[in-house]
């Protein structure tokens, strides 16, 4: 038999046991059409001014640096929880070689990052004038 089969099979169900789940709580739930279901709902409070904010870029700059370094970390951990057990065996160069690779192409990254303006932060016009006039 092929083993794709099963795999169409297991797609099969699921797709079913999502279809019959939706079929089944839509024939059960309550259906009260009212407005106020329709309007905008922001954390219990009603919207207020116009909905297309500009946010500044650099929250997003940081959020991508933030992920790119959480995701180092969380690849550095278990290297270094098996590292004792693979240089003494095969190598200080063959284990050591890969994350220095992959340590170096961050760094490449973060000075690129940092080169662009990335990491800097961008002042409040507001603020500066009022650290100015208390000099």
């Amino acid at each position: 038999m092929n083993p794709w089969i099963a795999v169409g099979m297991l797609a099969v169900v699921a797709i079913a046991i999502i279809g019959a789940m939706m079929g089944i709580s839509r024939l059960l739930r309550p259906d009260v059409p009212e407005q106020s279901k329709r309007t905008t709902y922001e954390s219990g409070e009603v919207p207020t001014g116009n909905t297309h904010v500009r946010f500044n870029i650099q929250y997003y700059m940081v959020a991508l640096l933030f992920l790119v370094f959480d995701i180092e970390t969380v690849l550095i951990f278990p290297w270094t929880s098996i590292y004792r057990d693979i240089a003494g065996t095969e190598g200080l160069l063959w284990a050591l070689g890969p994350m220095v690779l992959f340590i170096g192409i961050l760094i490449v990254a973060l000075a690129w990052a940092w080169r662009n303006g990335a990491l800097g932060w961008v002042r409040n016009p507001r603020y500066e004038r009022r650290m100015s006039r208390h000099e």
